[in-house]
């Protein structure tokens, strides 16, 4: 073992098979760039898949500092996905186990105790019930059944669920499909709450581009534009069960992109639920319509002081930050910069979009309607451009708190889909909970330099959580 270890040489990432291949032994990148996850959390992911040794029990020892556990954790579950359709022998697979042990090195190498593996186990079941819903085809994880899944997580945990079968532009974006578009909402209100939070997410369960149809090569994968809904979902399930101190609402804006004798046409003008009329030049930008609805109903109804929303919005956002990192647009500088440090301490990393409407909100200009769906130039700033869309029904004088989360590329890795967005909301939002390692992958932390009558001044734009 020692002279393995002493011959790999990670270039990034090394690896060796031992014992006639029945164990395996793999290195991580000694330095990575600080646009990267210190944990390197996608390698982690890369190598459980590649290197793991057959067999129904099996065992993977991690050995990384103590705040490299979470995020090591959340890409150790990305490589053992859920759904599957495969066919199998009659005789019934036997179940695998898989043993996830740490070693923790460093400084603070103290063994974890059981509320750190309790928070550790969730966020993992979590990023997988994300990644089994983005994965599921839309002729089982259609509308209807998103829903049952987040009524079934309601029962368990005691929260309350809204459903809204026809609503505003969501019912436009979803009226020509089978199963109805709905908007369905957890709420989790505990006592001594301050603030309010709303995550708000895309679930397009299909989108076949509606009549500005996709073409045969683009459709095809269109069941993971639900990612958005599905990463809420699975955040959402896991953090309350890690005591969240706040009210944090979960809205789900549920539609599939259908065509049919109703579908919405181009040149259709529509009234979202802020009041705006919005042409329609585009049918297959339908994502920021029904997430347009969904931040307002956040801001109006349910009086959110920070409204997040995350999607998987725009195929341009693997042009702007690639696919591996999510893009972030927001009305907060000290958010934009919390977004992307919790990326880097969570493994779903994150990097900014320009935020500057009043150089390109001007592509939506309409002769009809206070604007159109979409961009009159796509070779500028499209996915700053699909964010700020939705920015403009809250308002870009809103006094809270507005994060846009676009997660298109990373929401899957070849044909399997990641989980994405699970272990990034729980990092950001993580001073929230009662639970110490949260805390600690948490980078909201309010500013020592602020003045106390200044934080109690600009409370509900700027505090964090």
């Amino acid at each position: 073992m020692n002279h393995t270890l002493s011959a790999l040489n990670p270039n990034p990432t090394d690896s060796c098979p031992l014992y006639l291949n029945h164990a395996a032994v793999a290195s991580l990148p000694s330095r990575v760039s600080r646009h990267n996850s210190p944990s390197s959390a996608h390698f982690v992911s890369r190598l459980v898949r590649s290197c793991l040794p057959g067999g129904n029990n099996r065992c993977i020892v991690m050995v990384c500092e103590r705040s490299d556990v979470f995020p090591s954790s959340c890409a150790i579950a990305r490589a053992f996905p859920i759904f599957s359709r495969r066919s199998t022998s009659s005789r019934r697979a036997e179940k695998k186990h898989v043993t996830v042990e740490f070693v923790i090195v460093g400084q603070d190498n103290n063994p974890l105790d059981a509320a750190e593996l309790e928070c550790l186990s969730n966020a993992a079941d979590g990023v997988r019930l994300a990644a089994r819903i983005v994965d599921t085809p839309c002729n089982e994880m259609n509308t209807d059944h998103f829903l049952d899944v987040s009524e079934t997580m309601s029962m368990n945990e005691h929260i309350s669920t809204t459903e809204f079968s026809t609503l505003w532009c969501i019912y436009g974006v979803g009226k020509a499909a089978e199963h109805p578009p709905a908007l369905a909402v957890l709420s989790h209100t505990p006592d001594g709450a301050t603030q309010t939070i709303a995550w708000v997410g895309k679930g397009i369960v299909y989108d076949t581009g509606g009549l500005s149809i996709k073409g045969k090569t683009t459709m095809p994968g269109m069941k993971r534009d639900c990612g958005g809904a599905a990463a809420i979902l699975g955040a959402f399930k896991a953090t309350v069960k890690q005591g969240f101190k706040d009210n944090l609402h979960a809205v789900f804006c549920l539609a599939e992109n259908a065509v049919g004798p109703i579908a919405t046409r181009p040149d259709d003008i529509h009234t979202l639920y802020s009041g705006k009329t919005v042409e329609i030049n585009n049918t297959d930008a339908e994502g920021r319509l029904v997430l347009a609805d969904g931040v307002v109903y956040a801001s109006k109804d349910l009086s959110a002081d920070i409204v997040l929303d995350m999607a998987t919005l725009t195929g341009a956002q693997g042009i702007s930050t690639g696919k591996y990192h999510a893009a972030v647009m927001t009305n907060s500088e000290q958010w934009e910069s919390a977004c992307v440090r919790a990326g880097r301490s969570s493994g779903d990393l994150a990097h900014p979009l320009v935020y500057c409407p009043e150089l390109h909100f001007s592509e939506f200009t309409s002769a009809m309607a206070d604007m159109k769906n979409s961009v009159a130039d796509r070779e500028n700033a499209q996915s700053s451009c699909a964010g700020l869309f939705i920015g403009s029904h809250l308002g870009f004088d809103w006094p809270g708190v507005w994060v846009h989360v676009d997660i298109a590329s990373p929401v899957h890795a070849g044909e399997r889909a990641t989980g994405f967005g699970v272990a990034l909301l729980m990092a950001l939002f993580g001073q929230a909970s009662d639970d110490s390692m949260l805390n600690q992958v948490s980078p909201l932390v309010a500013s020592t330099n602020m003045c106390e009558d200044q934080m109690e001044r600009d409370c509900k734009r700027r505090r964090l959580v």
